[in-house]
């Protein structure tokens, strides 16, 4: 189950709206979350580097954008290691010849979101939006059980899906 709030950013418990009107809060089976998350998240064009979650340890997976990672808690090293990433030229997916707009990152790659060396220098997979969509959808569908208590779609111009 997730509790799927799309246009709706909480930091350090207060909620900032991100579109008005808003979409409801709505709990959703993983299915009907990866139906959400398939419709909205390859219309989005920003950037985004994305931590894959740790299946045994994560209750929240959510877009943050750039002005709020400090808000949002990320150590400062942190979150200018996410800026750098998102800054670098857009190369070309990985699975198509659309330009990348996602950069995906396995915890292969990058196994703690304070590991700031491995999120610096870990290639990671290039993703255009469409791919990027499925990748982040392959990994919740192939986690087992998990009850998230809040999950949102990106906005802005760009930004981190992170795990806690």
């Amino acid at each position: 189950m997730a509790t799927f709030i799309p246009d709706t950013l909480f930091l350090r418990g207060k909620a900032t709206v991100l579109r008005s009107p808003t979409r409801p809060e709505v709990s959703l089976c993983r299915d009907c979350l990866l139906g959400e998350l398939e419709r909205e998240l390859p219309a989005y064009s920003g950037r985004i580097v994305a931590f894959e979650p740790d299946a045994a340890d994560f209750s929240q997976y959510f877009f943050v954008g750039t002005d709020e990672f400090t808000d949002a808690g990320l150590q400062p090293e942190v979150g200018a290691a996410i800026e750098r990433r998102l800054a670098q030229p857009a190369g070309q997916c990985d699975r198509c010849e659309s330009q990348s707009t996602w950069v995906w990152l396995s915890r292969g790659d990058v196994p703690g979101l304070d590991d700031v060396e491995r999120i610096r220098t870990s290639r990671g997979e290039e993703l255009c939006a469409r791919h990027g969509a499925e990748k982040l959808c392959e990994s919740l569908a192939g986690i087992p059980e998990a009850n998230l208590f809040y999950v949102n779609i990106p906005y802005g111009e760009a930004g981190a899906y992170v795990w806690i």
